[in-house]
């Protein structure tokens, strides 16, 4: 028997994607296709689960190289199954964990201030003065990192 075919249009309205993103997975090597004689894309059914696969590890903020990276330990580019998810659920298990303590963290850190020039600067860990933070690396290392250091406590 044949294996069954479906077009981009009817996997991205049962996958809940568009097109767009279906071909951008493709591209990225999440999910393979063949081609018609008239150069039309088509997928394998199962290509359904992968992408569901992919939309709910991006879902837990997983990177689309995360995401590669764990479809590639499946044998011939099956879909997971259960004791896959299972396997690849705990191994991401810290690394979300380190994330919600980074995100709650950061919303401790918010409720007594959000940068706003309030004035409390004996108390603002945002106030950064003489660049102190310049030496901790670039972006909002007050924000996105836990500073035990006191940097930023003067006025």
């Amino acid at each position: 028997m044949a294996e069954s075919l479906i077009t981009i249009g009817a996997l991205a309205k049962r996958a809940g994607v568009a097109a767009s993103a279906l071909r951008f997975y493709e591209d990225e090597g999440l999910i393979r296709s063949t081609r018609t004689a008239g150069g039309q894309r088509q997928y394998p059914r199962e290509v359904l689960r992968r992408v569901g696969f992919i939309r709910v590890a991006q879902s837990l903020g997983l990177s689309l190289a995360d995401i590669k990276a764990a479809l590639a330990t499946l044998p011939g580019e099956r879909t997971p199954t259960r004791a896959d998810w299972d396997r690849l659920a705990h191994a991401w298990r810290p690394m979300l964990q380190a994330r919600i303590d980074a995100l709650t963290a950061l919303r401790d850190q918010l409720t007594s201030c959000i940068g706003c020039g309030c004035l409390s600067l004996k108390r603002c860990a945002l106030y950064n003065k003489d660049d102190a933070a310049g030496t901790r690396g670039s972006g909002p290392v007050y924000l996105i990192a836990h500073h035990k250091d006191g940097v930023g406590d003067e006025d």
